[in-house]
């Protein structure tokens, strides 16, 4: 095996799903389990005033995307899934978690007003 670019993307992939998980898994568990919504739907860093509402969605997210990381990371140590499947399946993961929370958060602070601009 020689190292290259490739090579060492994908350990930055593999390792990056470690923390990637825990993260996620943490999010879910202070959800469910501590009733914690400061990072329920986050718009530039503001939780919506209603985050309750939207707690479900989230810790949803974060739990099925947690779980997905984390079956892949025994998975490749196991050597049960070849590179392209794991590959695709950890880019996927993390890309439609991003975007599904991208949309949660829109969502939650549509309803919300925004201030308006004062006349100098």
């Amino acid at each position: 095996m020689v190292f290259d670019v490739s090579v060492a993307l994908t350990w930055i992939l593999y390792l990056a799903l470690f923390p990637m998980a825990f993260f996620w898994f943490r999010r879910a568990w202070r959800i469910v389990v501590k009733r914690d919504f400061s990072e329920v739907a986050l718009k530039r860093g503001v939780p919506p005033p209603n985050a309750e509402k939207y707690a479900p969605f989230e810790m949803i997210i974060n739990l099925i995307a947690g779980t997905v990381a984390a079956v892949v990371i025994v998975s490749v140590a196991f050597g049960q899934l070849d590179y392209n499947t794991w590959t695709a399946i950890a880019g996927s993961t993390i890309w439609c978690k991003f975007f599904i929370g991208f949309a949660l958060s829109r969502q939650a602070h549509a309803s919300v007003p925004r201030p308006k601009a004062e006349k100098a």
